[in-house]
């Protein structure tokens, strides 16, 4: 009863903090191609060149092509400490992100995905300021915060323990994994917060939907 309890009180802490979380706006709809290409900007047209790259035929990107591309990338960045990308964490990615349930992330999904991941590192860089490569626990408050997401202790504690090493200090990989569940998540929450006083009430299939694929 007491772990019960003390759950139940990190809980109602949690979802008091919540208002204070700016997630990122949600990706854009899927536009027709012939939309896209009447307006989109060059650097969007660029992008999607390169999207088209990594996506292939099938025009979206499945995990093993996230994880792919994503280790390629950071292998070429020396100054930060990552043990890569696992298919399990860009599986979770992908599933957090896939609007439409394909299993795979389709153009504007992925543009989305990887502006938030090049963003993500300038904090994560910024916040580094030892230069070990790692974020130590003293420094993760606040580049989560700088994220968008200050961390009340319960929930602070509980990321600590998931993705951090047993010294407290968390990689690349794992900081980028747990902040695009962070952020997928409370997109989620304010979508369904449909009054916006900070609860929402679940049947037990909606949350093993929400839960279970992500």
């Amino acid at each position: 009863m007491f772990l019960a309890n003390k759950l139940i009180k990190g809980l109602i802490d949690v979802v008091s903090n919540a208002d204070q979380f700016v997630p990122s706006d949600p990706p854009p709809p899927k536009r027709p191609l012939a939309y896209a290409s009447q307006n989109e900007t060059d650097e969007e047209r660029q992008f999607r060149k390169v999207f088209k790259q990594i996506a292939g035929d099938d025009m979206e990107v499945s995990p093993d092509e996230l994880m792919n591309i994503l280790n390629k990338i950071i292998s070429k960045y020396g100054d930060l400490k990552t043990d890569g990308f696992s298919i399990e964490s860009c599986r979770s990615m992908v599933a957090v992100m896939d609007g439409d349930s394909t299993g795979k992330l389709g153009f504007e999904e992925f543009k989305f995905l990887w502006n938030n991941i090049k963003r993500w590192q300038g904090i994560y860089k910024t916040f580094d300021a030892d230069r070990s490569g790692l974020i130590g626990s003293n420094e993760l408050p606040g580049a989560f915060k700088a994220a968008g997401f200050p961390l009340n202790d319960q929930l602070f504690q509980l990321i600590i323990r998931r993705y951090s090493d047993e010294q407290g200090n968390m990689d690349f990989d794992n900081y980028i994994g747990c902040l695009v569940r962070l952020d997928a998540m409370c997109r989620a929450f304010k979508t369904l917060d449909k009054d916006n006083d900070g609860t929402v009430k679940f049947e037990v299939q909606e949350w093993l939907q929400l839960t279970m694929y992500s």
